[in-house]
């Protein structure tokens, strides 16, 4: 493990996790305008056989993957493959069925077309067969008018943006990630993990009993709003909103046929035995929920996209400004997207107004930040028992801050 001095507060608050019987097993890198400054991990990978979280230990990350996507369909764009402004239809003809001509590719990136559910149960047997569920996705109607408003699709934001990236090249997001950005920057990131990484990833544990949804478990890092700096109740973005916000999406939760659980629960990890941990779907690399990566290679990721490695300077500032903000049609909570990226909100909240990347289910987070030179990711195997995750990662990222 390697930790710089400078950050050493970052390395307490990782390890108090772990002494405090928070943690499982975790890891969590850092650079610093390019250099690798934290690098850390402990603890257990599978509790089943005791198996040890080493330093190449990977995990799967769920939604932290929808940044990564983004950055494939990005790349491109800037080789003007795909125009974001352009209607999804003129790629994919088929999907302009009941009424979606108009939709564009934009709103698939910022959560706008109205698809976040799929309606009819999606079988196991087509769990690795993405361009059939794409296609399903294709024969629905949205259920808002697209580009009015934006709810988080939690699963189809992959199948929707991967069949796009399909059209234009005929390979999948993960063939993409493989050769164009992990392959070359020696990145230990998959979008669909070969036997060998499935062999030594970490085993997910499932969140305790839910209880209910309080403003400091509800979203990643959450706080309420008085107690986050520079975000206080005279703060547009959450003045006023968290209690109605949370007690909906409690409810909702409780709901089996609230949008929220249909979009998070179709395709069904769950009718797999051991749900994200089975190799289905650790192979299948959904665009949306599908990355395993060391929190390392993650990191690395966005010291590529903030190095301009990846992505032009303007492709990157484009992607980062803020399409969307506000009340979330799928997660009641206000939430912010770029082209595919969170930004600040009350489901990403940050120390920084320069922050953006992605955060995933149970509490793994990625994040990029240009002005201050960070590049950052966390990824564990406790999973939390909200959404999108609780305080650990959010402890660690203020603790980074705090050491600049």
């Amino acid at each position: 493990m390697h930790c710089d001095p400078r950050f050493s507060r970052v390395r307490e608050v990782f390890e108090r996790h772990f002494a405090d019987g928070e943690e499982l097993g975790a890891a969590f890198a850092v650079y610093l305008n390019g250099e690798l400054v934290v690098d850390l991990w402990d603890g257990i990978a599978d509790r089943h056989t005791g198996r040890p979280w080493e330093h190449d230990t990977p995990a799967f990350a769920y939604s932290c993957t929808k940044a990564i996507t983004a950055a494939v369909l990005l790349r491109l764009a800037e080789r003007g493959l795909v125009d974001v402004t352009a209607p999804v239809a003129d790629v994919w003809p088929e999907f302009a069925a009941h009424g979606k001509g108009a939709i564009t590719v934009e709103h698939l990136l910022t959560h706008q077309c109205g698809l976040p559910v799929l309606e009819d149960p999606v079988p196991v047997e087509e769990f690795e067969d993405q361009a059939a569920i794409a296609a399903r996705l294709a024969g629905q109607k949205p259920l808002w008018e697209p580009g009015t408003a934006h709810g988080y699709h939690a699963l189809t934001y992959g199948f929707l943006v991967g069949e796009v990236i399909r059209r234009v090249t005929g390979k999948s997001v993960g063939d993409l990630v493989a050769a164009e950005i992990a392959g070359p920057l020696d990145l230990e990131l998959w979008v669909g993990a070969p036997d060998p990484v499935i062999g030594r990833a970490a085993r997910l544990k499932a969140a305790d009993r839910p209880q209910p949804l309080t403003a400091t478990e509800a979203v990643p890092g959450q706080r309420p709003a008085e107690a986050v700096p520079g975000q206080g109740p005279a703060d547009g973005r959450t003045a006023g909103r968290s209690p109605d916000a949370l007690a909906e999406m409690a409810k909702a939760a409780l709901d089996p046929q609230s949008l929220m659980n249909r979009a998070l629960g179709n395709p069904g990890m769950h009718l797999l035995k051991g749900g994200a941990n089975h190799p289905v779907i650790l192979r299948a690399g959904w665009p949306a929920a599908g990355v395993v990566t060391t929190a390392r290679g993650l990191a690395g990721f966005y010291r590529s996209l903030i190095a301009g490695d990846l992505l032009g300077p303007g492709t990157l500032r484009e992607a980062m400004r803020t399409r969307v903000n506000g009340p979330d049609r799928v997660l009641f909570l206000d939430t912010a997207f770029g082209l595919g990226f969170m930004r600040p909100s009350l489901t990403f909240l940050m120390p920084s107004e320069t922050a953006f990347g992605h955060s995933g289910l149970g509490g793994s987070v990625g994040l990029g930040d240009p002005e201050r030179g960070l590049a950052v990711a966390y990824v564990m195997n406790r999973m939390a028992n909200a959404v999108s995750g609780n305080l650990r990662g959010i402890r660690l990222v203020e603790a980074v801050y705090k050491s600049l």
